[in-house]
């Protein structure tokens, strides 16, 4: 699964350039899981190349997270409950995690999804209780923005360091092979959790 997720990014980046970063971000921000983590650091070791420039990519990133997140917030807006009712449990969201977005965003406002847009597995569905909320568009795509552009650059910059020690340090080999067995189990135990989930929220027949 990883190496087809980052297959598919390292063809889309390598042929659209820019544009490939918006694009994948922009499903990314749909609730289509295409890990930013991967997206964002090959961009980045592509400025350890000179191919691209750091800050283009961040505000590239950012901006495609505004245009899957306005999509996503549209069909929340939209379907409302009755959207979380028949499809949320596909994304792990149901009526009782929507009374519990709703309740944060009551309390806390707008700040939920500037928050949102910088943590990890969060940061890609948040946009769609944001439309259920009916949050103001405006407040929502500039804390979008706002909140991805950090995100972007911080993943982007970690690309680049890293495409420039790749040759120089024969010990990021081995961290990166730990690393990547680390991120297989994790993707695993996630897979393990969601099925289950799932399965316990089955129809009843």
């Amino acid at each position: 699964m990883i190496a087809a997720l980052a297959h598919l990014v390292i063809a889309t980046i390598s042929s659209l350039g820019y544009a490939g970063v918006a694009v994948l971000m922009a499903l990314e921000s749909a609730c289509i899981p295409i890990p930013s983590e991967v997206i964002l650091p090959f961009a980045g070791y592509l400025v350890s190349t000179g191919r691209f420039d750091l800050w283009i990519v961040a505000i590239v990133g950012a901006i495609g997270c505004n245009i899957g997140s306005t999509l996503a917030y549209a069909v929340g807006y939209a379907g409302g409950r009755p959207l979380v009712d028949r499809f949320g449990r596909y994304i792990l969201l149901d009526q009782t995690e929507l009374a519990r977005v709703e309740t944060f965003f009551a309390r806390y406002g707008s700040l939920t999804v500037l928050i949102s847009r910088m943590l990890p597995v969060i940061r890609t569905y948040i946009a769609l209780p944001a439309g259920v909320a009916r949050m103001n568009i405006w407040k929502f795509e500039i804390y979008t923005f706002v909140g991805s552009l950090p995100w972007c650059l911080a993943l982007a910059y970690a690309g680049l360091r890293l495409g420039r020690a790749w040759e120089t340090n024969p010990q990021l080999h081995s961290v990166m092979h730990i690393f990547t067995l680390a991120t297989v189990a994790v993707l695993a135990a996630f897979a393990a959790w969601y099925a289950l989930r799932l399965w316990r929220r089955r129809p009843a027949r």
